[in-house]
């Protein structure tokens, strides 16, 4: 079955940077594109980056561009999120996804908090 594990998250402080790490298992990797989201406390879950199949084509949410890159490693079922220049609001749980055959998979999530 499909499995998704994320790793990598943490504490940290504003301005730093983390991570984050997701391997997948399962299915086709390499056939599907990959993204992470997060969730913050009362807020609803938010796309933040998606990498096409081959990693050709990336596309990131507005709030984290040029701060947060998105990459893959098909030899190794690998997704990771570069995270720089960390915000308070930046805080929340991320979530690696995959898209199967029209089914959204999800991993456990890893925790990211920004603080002082």
């Amino acid at each position: 079955q499909v499995q998704l594990v994320e790793s990598g998250g943490g504490l940290v402080q504003p301005g730093g940077s983390l991570r984050l790490s997701c391997v997948a298992s399962g299915f086709a990797f390499s056939s599907y594109a990959m993204s992470w989201y997060r969730q913050a406390p009362g807020n609803e879950r938010e796309l933040v980056a998606t990498i096409s199949r081959a990693g050709g084509r990336r596309t990131h949410a507005e709030s984290v561009k040029g701060r947060f890159t998105i990459s893959r490693d098909n030899t190794e079922n690998m997704v990771y999120l570069q995270m720089n220049s960390l915000k308070p609001e930046d805080t929340a749980v991320y979530y690696c996804n995959a898209r199967v055959y029209a089914v959204h998979y999800w991993g456990q999530g890893t925790q990211v908090t920004v603080s002082s």
